[in-house]
């Protein structure tokens, strides 16, 4: 299934999900029913891993609204334990 987009002159954009190569160059709004023509985007054909989606929809939503600081942050970092095989090199 493909996600095609349309566009309505009074009512906007919206976007209906067809099998490939089904989708019309004219179809009936779903609100109003005037004719919509077919409107051309990129396609999405990679998946996106979930930490990086999510990055991306925090990175969009604190475009509207932004994130406030209250206070800085603390500067000391938590130290990751070192890898066990690390333990058995020798030491200088």
């Amino acid at each position: 299934m493909a996600t095609y987009e349309y566009r309505c002159v009074g009512c906007g954009p919206f976007e209906v999900r067809l099998p490939i190569g089904t989708a019309e160059a004219v179809r009936d709004c779903p609100v109003c029913g005037s004719s919509a023509r077919r409107h051309f985007t990129a396609p999405s054909l990679t998946r996106v891993p979930p930490a990086m989606s999510a990055a991306l929809t925090r990175e969009q939503k604190s475009q509207e609204v932004p994130e406030v600081v209250t206070s800085v942050p603390s500067e000391r970092r938590r130290q990751k334990p070192p890898h066990p095989a690390l333990s058995r090199l020798p030491r200088s």
